[in-house]
């Protein structure tokens, strides 16, 4: 062979990968040279023991950033970095039904390897405004008090919050069990490790049939509690996509908003209310809007958890973001709980936004007798209570006293019991004539 030939041949051909070394380790973050990668760029840090994966977060003229999906523990200078060829990327199949993985896919249930069809992007962009389907048919979870006073339609997105100590995993658990979904994905994110196997015995009975578990454990990286609820909600769109009707259940977006507060301080973003930077804001809508309806696709519901402080949701910056973001949500209030009515819902201060879009007009109508007629047992418990209150001066008022017992048993619903939607329409239709 001719050496031109020779040197033409080794032309085309890369004798070794691009790497960069790392220069300088801060405790969250790697500042390293010798590559050109772009913003979000996933990336392999490797040491003579591990390697784990990082993602470019910052750039300088002459020196990267590069914030881990793990811990930096075991790491030094001098290391070598090298792009990760998948990128933001993530396999997915129908082979994740039934398992419990982290947010890349790995599985951490001990069934051993996972099959999947093909790739997906943990970041997209939501749903086009103009090719969004309309919200026009009753999602079914079985929950008395969600299906009869605040129905929710297939593709709606809820919020559901509440204090410490409430009751929220016993809600998702029932709305998990009872939903008309044909897939459901679960997304537990910044929970402690001692609850995930607590949540599939008790609060899902073991079973884990069409369901899929995601889960970043508290003591993950902020970066993996992060994108954790990202890669949930792209295995939620590929099933969408295979024309499926998915539910989606995220616990909780107040941690997921936690992780990028730690992101955001860590690179020197300014903290506004409560600490949060203005990125961890931002990046809810770029999470809530990737669920919805598609035309000629099936559909994603959705139901975030997000805790509240005191039980005040005004009080709260990603609660009071969060509300103007969702189409509805449900309060769940610890007086209730005092009151021995579980789930507790607050059904005065919760709404759906598209209730009125997918029930019935007399549906709509009784549900709204029944809140107000409510409503006045609550503004004058006191005077009911002491004996102020003389039957006959007020008829609306005397027909709720009548009807306290029956309202009150219909909000109440033990976890184990779930009742078909025409059933809870049938209860509600005895109490309000």
């Amino acid at each position: 062979m001719a050496l031109s030939d020779i040197k033409n041949k080794l032309k085309k051909t890369t004798l070794s990968k691009p790497f960069g070394i790392i220069k300088k380790i801060t405790p969250t973050a790697l500042i390293a040279q010798g590559l050109n990668p772009s913003i979000g760029d996933i990336v392999k840090i490797v040491s003579s023991n591990h390697e784990i994966l990082g993602m470019v977060t910052s750039l300088d003229e002459n020196q990267f950033t590069v914030t881990p999906f793990s811990f930096l523990e075991g790491f030094k200078t001098g290391d070598k970095i090298y792009l990760d060829e998948n990128g933001m990327q993530i396999p997915v199949g129908k082979g994740l039904l039934g398992r419990v993985v982290d947010p890349f896919m790995n599985p951490i249930d001990g069934k051993g390897e996972i099959e999947f069809d093909t790739k997906y992007p943990i970041m997209r962009k939501p749903i086009s405004p103009l090719k969004r389907g309309v919200i026009n048919e009753v999602f079914e979870t079985k929950v008395k008090t969600i299906d009869g006073l605040l129905t929710c339609g297939k593709g709606q997105k809820l919020g559901i919050f509440a204090g410490s100590g409430v009751g929220k995993s016993t809600l998702m658990s029932m709305i998990v069990k009872g939903a008309d979904a044909e897939i459901k994905i679960i997304a537990l994110i910044g929970e402690r490790g001692r609850e995930i196997p607590e949540f599939i015995e008790h609060n899902l009975g073991g079973d884990l049939t069409n369901t899929v578990l995601i889960v970043a454990t508290s003591d993950d990286s902020a970066l993996m509690r992060k994108y954790g609820a990202f890669s949930a909600m792209a295995v939620a769109e590929y099933f969408k996509d295979q024309n499926k009707d998915v539910l989606f259940l995220m616990d909780s977006v107040t941690r997921f908003a936690m992780a990028q507060r730690e992101i955001g301080l860590a690179m020197g973003e300014p903290p506004t209310s409560k600490g949060y930077p203005p990125s961890a804001i931002m990046l809810l809508p770029q999470l809530m809007e990737r669920a919805g309806k598609e035309k000629d696709k099936g559909s994603i519901t959705a139901f975030f958890t997000i805790l509240v402080e005191g039980d005040d949701t005004s009080a709260d910056p990603i609660a009071d973001q969060a509300r103007s973001i969702l189409d509805g949500h449900i309060i769940l209030g610890r007086e209730l709980t005092d009151n021995g009515i579980y789930p507790p819902i607050n059904i005065l201060n919760s709404a759906s936004r598209v209730m009125s879009n997918v029930v019935t007009q007399e549906h709509l109508q009784k549900a709204q007798k029944f809140k107000k007629l409510y409503s006045l047992l609550k503004e004058n418990e006191v005077l009911i209570r002491i004996g102020a209150y003389q039957k006959g001066i007020d008829p609306e008022l005397d027909e709720a006293i009548n009807k306290k017992q029956a309202m009150e048993n219909f909000l109440k619903q033990t976890s184990n019991e779930l009742i078909p939607f025409n059933q809870t329409l049938a209860l509600l239709n005895r109490i309000i004539m």
